[in-house]
């Protein structure tokens, strides 16, 4: 019986074992040497990922039990040339036990790319007009690719894995500047002398005018010029004219002080005047180039996009995609060509208006002072993601692309965004939430009956993004329209041409889809390289619950063109903000501003003496560093930024009214927040008010103050004559946080008296080292002492929550010699103009 049964059971054991594949997940093999005919295993790989895709859907429509821990799609080595967009469908969704992980093999480099190569490279030969002889020995020419009956149309062309530029009439980063713009003609003037060698303009065909305006720029192809004298007037096609010249926000920016708007041609030959510029005659099917050193183009591999989106995650609202990832996949070359078809005026944040204009009589029901209107669209991107749940893109990288990398539309929820590379991207590195309906005015609130429509509880974190915004310069590298519980958290962002991080929409004070949202530990530098109204992270309109805390932001760009030059900042609460809480993040000044915000906002311990663990702490955390060897900062040695002081970080502005404070004191509030400058930085004393601050162009503060508040008189003082520093002074470290006692006295009128008084403080440490000694007993952390004529203002900070009046006589304890240094200071002191009799220091108290 026994000899009878082993046999038997030896198959059964067999056949249970070989049909129990739930104990493996299903694996689709895709290569480039397979067929889309094979079965998709490992010796029959399949050629295509869609092919892999249905393949998966097939094994998912039937339930095979081979699934039942899941689907790997394993992509070998290789670049994958798609042809159309790879689109990922509800059936296609996996579940939280057998999910859906498209991969590549170990130790592989796989690209999925929207772009074709452009090869036959050959030296131009024979006459090209609008080119100069000696250029021409430059340049290199090959056919445009064909797609069916036409040329392929690009902008933007990679050569051996670097950008290419277009080819523009001023180089590198230097651009010309209008010279006024014609709103009711729609029409602008620029000087002659900029547009280099195109003489009458004979051949303006295909040119373009990219023009600097406050937070955006604008793309406009140029339809007529007329020439007179040493000026050209320009006309635009429809619609981007239209739209150009009737939006108020942001408009062509006309200063005497700071400068017409800059502005740059493009897409001309005769502009193609440098190594790494290229240009398309689309009308002759020819594609021009010049090489850069070391690019040998009969070997060159050169690649322009044909593909704007290269994958598509699109579920619906009822039937969303779910657990679907991509882990380890390079998507790479995808374009963008509205702005070649239709023109491209940016509204913010990268959204091109599709209407906008200025109202005649201002409001709308949620804001009865705008007179903007605005309806926008939405950039393609590489990567985009609408009505899906539980999905994620990990150890990917986004390179090479005209517009938006990875974009999480709407209808998203519990997605995750970690440890990617975002890098040479022309747009915004991620978009996530809804930022306006197309049908919808830009300004109105987002709050949509069905909550599903909103992106919420994302997570993007340990994500590398740099030199993104390298064409939209009005992009962000992390921009979140309308979201709800959103985790922005130890990212590096670098190398972007406007701000960091956005967060928000709609400029509205009203309770909207949004709430719950964190940013946090992130490392945000180098930011703001040509555009300023700019900020490390900016927010806009109220969200509830919201909190930005432990990042740290530093170095920001001294922009070439700047249509302000003070208005950049570390963080930028803007219109509409309410309810956050902006705590103990880094910054190496308090440069902040908080502009119309709403109500509910706390800020709290953010500035350079934020405990240096956070600064350490924030970015990408130890597992993802290894990131940072794709790192792009700063290639051309572009000044910094860094705020103006005298001898030390804060200055003081003296505001002398012509009668008590009254309404003057909450518009110099207003004045000092649209610079960044928090109210608790103004002190009053009498009909005086002072700010105390680190403050970027003073004099333009001065101006405004002076201007807006009517018979007031503004004194600047940054000039510090004495210094005490506990950490020099007394060896000791000061504390994290500390409060400033602000005083103010006038030197006697004898100049000779004035000397000696100055003279004094100036041998104050070596010959009475016991007045120090005083201070640090005192547990004082600094003292500051500005002068602006005979007035001093004295600025004392002890630690956070102490009271002076019990820490000042702790200077004099054992320690006569303070007494007698105080009694000597008194004949070269009296009070300042207001004070009382026998009145010498007089206290400002400070704006709470």
């Amino acid at each position: 019986m026994k000899k009878t049964l082993k046999p038997c059971l030896l198959v059964i054991f067999m056949a249970l074992l070989l049909s129990n594949t739930s104990l493996y997940a299903a694996d689709i093999y895709v290569s480039l040497k397979g067929s889309d005919s094979n079965a998709g295993t490992k010796k029959q790989p399949v050629a295509s990922l869609a092919n892999a895709l249905r393949k998966a859907r097939e094994l998912r429509r039937l339930n095979d039990p081979s699934i039942k821990n899941g689907i790997n799609i394993i992509i070998e080595q290789g670049f994958y040339q798609l042809n159309e967009p790879v689109v990922i469908r509800p059936e296609d969704s996996g579940t939280a036990a057998s999910p859906t992980i498209i991969t590549k093999n170990a130790g592989a480099d796989v690209v999925l790319s929207g772009g074709i190569s452009i090869s036959d490279w050959k030296k131009v030969g024979g006459a090209l007009p609008g080119v100069s002889n000696d250029i021409k020995e430059k340049l290199w020419v090959a056919d445009v690719p064909v797609l069916g009956s036409s040329d392929l149309e690009f902008r933007q062309m990679w050569v051996d894995g670097k950008k290419a530029i277009r080819a523009r009439d001023w180089n590198a980063d230097k651009m010309a500047r209008i010279l006024s713009w014609n709103f009711p003609a729609k029409t602008c003037k620029i000087p002659l002398p900029a547009i280099k060698g195109i003489g009458n303009f004979e051949d303006i065909k295909g040119m373009e005018m990219v023009i600097q305006q406050w937070w955006a720029i604008a793309n406009l192809r140029i339809k007529s010029v007329k020439v007179t004298g040493k000026e050209a007037e320009l006309t635009f096609m429809e619609p981007e004219s239209r739209v150009q010249s009737e939006h108020p926000w942001p408009a062509p920016w006309i200063s005497a002080k700071t400068g017409n708007s800059p502005f740059y041609l493009t897409n001309a030959i005769q502009f193609l005047d440098e190594p790494g510029e290229w240009y398309e005659d689309l009308k002759n099917g020819k594609v021009y180039y010049w090489p850069r050193a070391g690019e040998q183009m009969n070997k060159a591999k050169a690649v322009a996009p044909y593909l704007e989106t290269l994958v598509r995650m699109e579920g619906t609202i009822d039937n969303p995609v779910s657990y679907v990832f991509f882990k380890g996949i390079s998507f790479q070359h995808a374009g963008w060509l509205r702005p070649s078809q239709f023109g491209h005026v940016p509204h913010q944040t990268g959204m091109y208006m599709l209407d906008a204009y200025k109202l005649k009589i201002p409001g709308t029901p949620d804001k009865k002072g705008l007179e903007n209107q605005a309806w926008v669209g939405r950039p393609a991107a590489a990567v985009e993601v609408s009505y899906a749940h539980h999905t994620g893109f990990e150890a990917c990288s986004f390179e090479h692309h005209a517009s938006t990398g990875l974009d999480y539309k709407r209808g998203t929820y519990h997605n995750e965004v970690k440890g990617n590379l975002f890098k040479d991207i022309g747009g915004s590195g991620i978009l996530i939430g809804i930022f306006s309906d197309e049908a919808t005015e830009a300004h109105l609130p987002y709050n949509p009956k069905d909550e599903r429509e909103i992106c919420t509880n994302e997570s993007i974190t340990n994500n590398l993004i740099t030199d993104v915004t390298n064409e939209d310069w009005g992009c962000v590298g992390i921009g979140a329209g309308y979201v709800r519980g959103i985790n922005i958290a130890h990212n590096e962002i670098s190398d972007v041409s406007y701000s960091g991080i956005s967060m928000g929409w709609g400029w509205t004070r009203t309770i909207n889809a949004m709430r719950n949202n964190t940013i946090t530990a992130n490392k945000i530098h180098h930011y703001g390289k040509y555009l300023y109204d700019v900020a490390g992270i900016y927010t806009l309109s109220a969200q509830p619950g919201s909190l930005i805390s432990n990042n740290y932001i530093d170095s920001i760009y001294k922009a070439p063109y700047p249509h302000d030059p003070g208005h950049w900042f570390y963080l930028y609460t803007d219109e509409g903000s309410s309810y956050f809480t902006v705590k103990d993040n880094w910054t190496p000044a308090e440069k902040y501003l908080q502009n119309a915000n709403g109500p509910g906002n706390v800020w709290t311990g953010n500035g350079p003496k934020v405990a240096d663990s956070i600064k350490v702490k924030a970015g990408l955390e130890s597992d993802y560093r290894y990131l940072l060897k794709n790192s792009s900062v700063n290639g051309i040695g572009q000044p910094l930024n860094s705020v103006d002081s005298g001898n030390g970080n804060e200055l003081v502005i003296e505001v002398i009214l012509p009668s008590s404070a009254g309404l003057s004191k909450a518009l110099l509030v207003e004045i000092c927040r649209e610079k960044g400058i928090a109210a608790p930085a103004i002190y009053q004393w009498n009909n005086r008010l002072l700010v105390y601050a680190a403050m970027n162009e003073s004099a333009a503060l001065m101006r405004q103050i002076q201007s807006r508040i009517q018979g007031a008189e503004a004194r600047l003082y940054k000039d510090v004559f004495y210094k005490f520093e506990r950490k020099k002074h007394c060896g000791q470290e000061p504390v994290k946080e500390w409060d400033n006692i602000i005083l103010s006295t006038n030197l006697v009128k004898d100049e000779r008296m004035q000397k000696e008084y100055l003279g004094y403080h100036a041998t104050q440490f070596e010959k009475w080292p016991e007045v120090a000694k005083g201070f640090c007993n005192a547990d004082f952390q600094e003292l500051r002492i500005f002068k602006n004529g005979r007035q001093l203002i004295l600025v004392i900070s002890i630690p956070k929550g102490a009271s002076l009046d019990e820490l000042n006589p702790k200077t004099t304890q054992n320690n006569p010699r303070v007494d007698n240094w105080n009694n000597l200071m008194k004949k070269y002191q009296e009070g300042i103009e207001g004070t009382k009799p026998g009145e010498v220091w007089v206290f400002f108290s400070k704006n709470n």
